[in-house]
């Protein structure tokens, strides 16, 4: 069974090298996709041991994992699981999501930091999640616990034919809404929210979230 690691990355040069280095001790291959980065981020993965696809402009996270996914899969991929280029998620949680969805019965599995009392989620991220998970629910009928968590895996049957119509931070609930359209089978695996000063300030604040909100409304009802 092959497992393939796919992080978008955008201007995150002075960060994903340690990414890399620990995803590739615990995956086939890792996927790396530099979304137009005006920094050394290509460079940097490559030279960490990753696999780079790179975009001549900025498509945003939905396009990148877009175009990672599929990457995983014409390299072969059984299975796919997506993390962030910040520092936010750990090899061993990749381990983790890998490891639930070769026991065969699930799809999707979903790393979920609301299940996990050991991160340092501030406050006001847990609130704002809170209110994503509502609204996803809202709109798409599937409740989930953490619904902008970037640590997510699919098996080759879910990612085949994979076709992401959202290029911005609104792919999170995409995959959501995803669950239902397609009747993928579901679990979600507890993982430790990690927090940094970095990770912090590459963060969405207010008004990009309001912004991400009314385009989930936009995609609801336009499809």
């Amino acid at each position: 069974m092959k497992r393939v690691i796919v992080i978008p990355a955008w201007n995150e040069g002075s960060a994903i090298t340690p990414v890399v280095a620990a995803a590739v001790l615990v995956a086939e291959a890792v996927v790396v996709v530099d979304d137009g980065s005006t920094d050394d981020t290509g460079e940097a993965a490559r030279r960490a041991g990753a696999i780079v696809v790179r975009h001549a402009v900025n498509r945003g996270l939905g396009g990148a994992l877009g175009t990672g996914i599929a990457a995983a899969l014409a390299l072969g991929a059984d299975f796919v699981v997506t993390m962030d280029a910040d520092g936010q998620h750990r090899a061993e949680d990749a381990v983790k999501i890998f490891e639930r969805l070769e026991k065969g019965d699930v799809d999707f599995v979903m790393g979920s930091r609301m299940l996990d009392a050991s991160g340092n989620m501030p406050p006001r991220r847990r609130i704002a999640n809170r209110v994503g998970n509502w609204l996803t629910w809202a709109l798409f009928g599937t409740l989930v616990s953490d619904s902008q968590s970037g640590l997510r895996g699919l098996s080759r049957a879910a990612a085949t034919g994979l076709d992401l119509r959202t290029n911005g931070m609104e792919v999170s609930s995409e995959f959501v809404k995803l669950i239902s359209d397609r009747h993928w089978r579901w679990a979600e695996v507890a993982i430790p929210a990690i927090y940094t000063d970095y990770s912090l300030s590459k963060g969405q604040g207010f008004l990009p979230g309001i912004r991400t909100a009314l385009k989930l409304v936009f995609r609801r009802f336009v499809g």
